[in-house]
């Protein structure tokens, strides 16, 4: 290959193959049979071509992969489980680090930890740990890949009683941009480790994650009636008067969306747009029962989907609705309260969405993940209340551009609402780069910029929610 391959320093044949022999992990080119699937990422939107794809089978594989790009001057992108909504996960022209073939999980049950690798996603964690009754905090959508999650913060249906997925980290081995193998902790590189906490994949490549494990399941109660849209006041007003005083095993939304287009639900309701409270509680069942009877009755519903069921089935109930390769663009605000303001200019332009499929959902928040110091670790926004998130998500790739829009109009409008803070998973596609992040990270964004300093000084890892390092601070972070 003697093309520059997304760098200044031509690549030869020779060190190409001397790479793919230092390799276990299969090493692809655009010429390659797999190379096009290999390069798909969740996020239909995102379609690049990187130069090189390496499939990494051991942390040996990474150390060999980041030590290549340095040396041919590559854009480098890292692909845990490939699920992040900004596609930071692939790049065009550079060099793609693949963790996908590291994704075998390890439990402790008797200590309640489980190993977990950066391929895997957190299916594969819960079909691990639940044998044992036992749990840490994933997602809301099993396909999505442990690594991405954790580090932007990790938020999902276990947040109030149990935190996020970053707070729950033990440790973590981490190569880092000169090639070293970096175990992170609190005792062991505390300053890495705290950075990893919801800084986001600025400061190398985490190649094993240890996560406390928490007693969950088998059974859980969840909540998920769907009213008609002309309710959608008097159930939010319903479900703000519940989240005031929610016990920490009830973790809720509310949402505007449409009917799933589900053959096992009647034909009339698929699709109709409706209004849905969502939500799983973790303690005894008949108690969350009782707790959400009145959030199913405060209007009469379309259908109720609420039930007693396991864990796991729980956790991926939601994986059809956001299929691979479909178009998606997520952003996001936190808001310390939700004020009857905030709630009519949600309403309104919910109400207006120019697709069904866009989902517009408020996420509960507080309990455990609340009483965390806001610089205890990287992630910030630990007052907010709520998180807004307006999740666009439509197939036919010719209305992109009016639906992307219509997600920054309506996020530009709630703005007054927020300190600007958005979930670093849900950022768009990174648009407004360093005052984005700043606003994000707020008191921890000087500290993490000293971390970036000290790990990646040379922001090698720039494909990703980036904190340009302090030597580096002129201008917008370089995707």
């Amino acid at each position: 290959m003697k093309a520059n391959a997304g760098g200044d320093r031509p690549i030869s044949n020779e060190a190409l193959q001397r790479f793919r022999e230092t390799m276990r992990g299969a090493v692809l080119d655009p010429a390659h049979p797999a190379y096009d699937d290999a390069r798909k990422v969740w996020n239909g939107t995102i379609d690049r071509r990187p130069a090189l794809i390496a499939q990494c089978r051991s942390e040996d594989d990474v150390v060999a992969a980041v030590a290549f790009a340095k040396q041919h001057d590559l854009l480098l992108s890292v692909r845990g489980g490939g699920h992040g909504v900004a596609g930071y996960a692939v790049c065009d022209d550079g060099l793609v680090i693949d963790l996908s073939p590291m994704h075998e999980v390890e439990v402790d049950a008797h200590a309640r930890m489980v190993r977990v690798p950066p391929g895997a996603r957190w299916a594969d964690v819960d079909r691990a740990t639940q044998p044992y009754g036992l749990a840490t905090p994933g997602g809301e959508v099993s396909v999505t890949g442990v690594a991405g999650l954790t580090l932007g913060g990790g938020m999902g249906y276990l947040r109030r009683k149990h935190g996020l997925s970053c707070d729950n980290l033990v440790s973590a081995d981490v190569v880092t941009a000169d090639g070293q193998k970096v175990h992170a902790s609190e005792r062991e590189h505390p300053d890495l480790f705290w950075a990893l906490r919801g800084g986001g994949g600025n400061f190398g490549v985490v190649t094993s994650f240890v996560f406390r494990l928490h007693p969950v399941g088998p059974e859980v109660v969840t909540l998920t009636p769907f009213f008609c849209l002309e309710d959608a006041r008097r159930v939010l007003l319903a479900w703000r008067e519940f989240t005031e005083s929610a016990p920490d095993e009830a973790t809720t939304a509310f949402a505007v969306w449409a009917i799933p287009d589900d053959p096992e639900l009647p034909e009339p309701l698929r699709g109709r747009p409706a209004c849905i409270l969502d939500g799983m509680y973790i303690g005894a069942p008949e108690a969350g029962e009782a707790l959400f009877r009145p959030l199913r009755e405060v209007a009469t519903p379309l259908i109720d989907m609420s039930a007693r069921t396991s864990y796991v089935d729980a956790q991926s109930a939601l994986d059809p609705l956001f299929p691979d390769g479909g178009l998606y663009y997520w952003k996001s605000l936190f808001l310390d309260e939700l004020s009857d303001a905030a709630i009519e200019q949600i309403l309104s332009r919910a109400q207006d969405r120019p697709n069904p499929r866009i989902l517009v959902i408020l996420r509960h928040l507080g309990g455990a993940l609340g009483r965390v110091a806001d610089d205890a670790t990287a992630y910030s926004n630990r007052g907010a209340e709520y998180m807004l998130s307006i999740d666009g998500a439509w197939s036919d790739p010719a209305e992109t551009e009016r639906n992307i829009a219509w997600v920054r109009d309506f996020w530009s409008a709630m703005r007054p609402f927020s300190n600007g803070g958005v979930y670093l998973n849900f950022p768009g596609f990174g648009e407004n780069g360093r005052e984005l992040w700043k606003a994000s990270h707020g008191a921890n964004f000087e500290r993490l910029r000293t971390v970036k300093d000290r790990y990646d000084p040379g922001n090698l890892f720039r494909m990703n929610q980036n904190i340009r390092p302090g030597q580096a601070d002129t201008g917008e972070a370089n995707h």
